[in-house]
């Protein structure tokens, strides 16, 4: 069977376990990188189906990720997830210029992302590989 892919960009090595972990258990493949940067570089490589990702992140802010990502052929259509801290405002104009179809406020449960993240994989965005079982 295969298993959409879900690049999880969070420098928080705690979150990422957590989440990754429920990800993986609710039947997704799942690749993660520790800042924008190196989530731009997996990006081009496994072409996920769902991003998600922390706003504040050194390097590279999860904002700056989804935008570099919606200028990208193979990223244009891939929904992006944001997390972020409550009450942060995230700027519309840059907001515009991405494919950010969910924000979701720390602290979450990760039952919580694994559930949004379903919701926007079987939305049927005709975007990202799948691994093979």
């Amino acid at each position: 069977m295969d298993k959409p892919i879900v690049l999880l960009v969070d420098d928080e090595a705690h979150i990422t376990c957590v989440v990754a972990e429920k990800l993986r258990a609710a039947g997704y493949a799942v690749t993660t990188a520790r800042d924008g940067e190196e989530g731009l570089e997996l990006a081009a490589r496994v072409h996920p189906a769902l991003v998600i990702t922390d706003l504040q992140m050194p390097r590279m802010s999860g904002l700056e990720l989804a935008v570099r990502l919606a200028a990208t052929d193979y990223g244009r259509r891939t929904p992006v997830m944001m997390l972020t801290a409550r009450g942060y405002i995230l700027d519309k104009e840059a907001v515009a210029k991405t494919n950010i179809k969910a924000v979701m406020g720390k602290p979450f449960s990760a039952r919580e992302v694994v559930k949004a993240a379903a919701s926007l994989i079987s939305a049927g965005v005709p975007a990202g590989r799948t691994e093979a079982a």
